[in-house]
């Protein structure tokens, strides 16, 4: 977080979404005596397939947003700079990202399961729902200045659209990660446990930078032939497994660096 980057951006919009998601939901379970259900969300309503009643308890989500506002915002808002501006951005990413994936849900009354009569109440998706959207922004993210005035930014790029609300940006391009650099906090990857059949981003070509990787045969002990007895035990044995290890080559310069 030393710096303006792309991962910085991404820190600030997924820590601003998890304080809006666990503050929503813990007013729904009646954990918080300052907040309940959505208090908006009673009567009679309609959507595309009729009519409903408002039931069950709604996610609170605008108390969540409101609170992770005041809370997440507070330290940014003294500030001035780029830097504030940006992570306001990005914080106020993170708390739409999780309103977006709000939806309704709904439960049938009637004879035989018929939908006669229908209640209806707001629920948060899953946060990996949030954390996949976000991810997508991250990849997507667009780098940004500030404008003559100061009181904002636009595209360092021209050929970039101009970001949204629902965008993450930043200001300075990412270090390299690959190599232990103390300036930037970066552990660097040398000796990172890697997958050598992966095509991802844990695979050892892309996690090794390219420097390769060393294995080594290790022997654990693991649980196996687990069995569940009545009632109400599983018991399991314990087995030596011989497994390879993966770990990624330090560069010919192991040590921390500092860039000149």
């Amino acid at each position: 977080l030393v710096s303006g980057s792309r991962e910085s951006a991404f820190v600030h919009a997924i820590s601003s979404a998890g304080v809006v998601f666990a503050i929503t939901r813990a007013c729904s379970q009646g954990e918080l005596k300052s907040c309940s259900c959505d208090p908006e969300k009673k009567g009679s309503a309609k959507d595309s397939k009729g009519h409903f009643d408002w039931g069950g308890c709604s996610d609170n989500i605008d108390y969540g947003v409101k609170f992770a506002r005041a809370f997440v915002d507070a330290k940014e808002r003294k500030g001035k700079d780029a830097r504030a501006l940006m992570n306001l951005h990005n914080n106020r990413a993170g708390r739409k990202a999780v309103k977006r994936f709000l939806k309704q849900e709904c439960k049938c009354h009637g004879v035989s399961g018929s939908c006669t009569l229908r209640t209806c109440w707001l629920a948060m998706a899953d946060f990996r729902k949030t954390g996949d959207y976000l991810w997508k922004k991250y990849n997507g993210a667009i780098q940004v200045v500030m404008n003559q005035d100061g009181t904002g930014f636009t595209v360092a790029n021209k050929k970039f659209k101009k970001p949204t609300k629902n965008d993450l940006v930043y200001f300075e391009s990412s270090p390299d990660y690959c190599i232990r650099d103390r300036d930037v906090g970066s552990l660097g990857t040398a000796g990172r446990v890697c997958n050598h059949t992966s095509r991802g981003m844990d695979s050892c070509e892309v996690m090794c930078c390219g420097r390769g990787y060393d294995t080594s045969r290790v022997s654990r002990m693991t649980k196996c032939e687990c069995k569940f007895h009545w009632c109400c035990a599983v018991r399991c044995q314990d087995c030596l497994e011989v497994v390879d290890i993966h770990t990624c080559k330090a560069p010919k310069s192991a040590g921390w660096v500092s860039q000149t």
